[in-house]
């Protein structure tokens, strides 16, 4: 799947969520999906296109083309997705879905350049996440 057809999905699914994709600073060339149309919420998924120094470049996503779609689960889901804490993954793997290289501890999940087959079932898991962050969304503005 390409990038734009990830954005239109959510668009088409998650009618209230804004799709903010800078062209500077630190965020420019990503794509991060918020519940709401305030950009300073925290992101449920985002797309990154780059690495970013040696703090997250284990998927070398400095390779023509490859970007990591990540997308923010519940606990209960990611230990259900990766049981075993000691299986070793490789973050630099194509359509493999797997626990984000740098915030696995935050039950974030990632894939790089996810299939039609993947993105299907990252669906429900997106739509985790976009319920995560209404919620957290709606307890903030209680």
């Amino acid at each position: 799947m390409e990038q734009d057809a990830i954005v239109d999905y959510v668009k088409r699914t998650f009618a209230d969520t804004t799709v903010l994709r800078p062209t500077d600073g630190p965020g420019a060339g990503d794509t991060f999906f918020v519940p709401t149309d305030d950009p300073k919420q925290f992101p449920f998924a985002t797309i990154v296109a780059k690495n970013y120094g040696d703090f997250d470049n284990t998927s070398q996503l400095d390779r023509q083309g490859i970007f990591r779609l990540n997308v923010g689960v519940r606990r209960d889901t990611f230990r259900g997705l990766f049981p075993d804490d000691s299986t070793v993954h490789d973050p630099a793997a194509l359509d493999v879905l797997m626990p984000h290289p740098v915030y696995a501890s935050q039950s974030w999940i990632s894939v790089l350049n996810p299939s039609a087959a993947t993105f299907q079932s990252i669906e429900p898991l997106l739509a985790e996440a976009h319920d995560i962050a209404v919620a957290r969304l709606a307890r903030g503005r209680s």
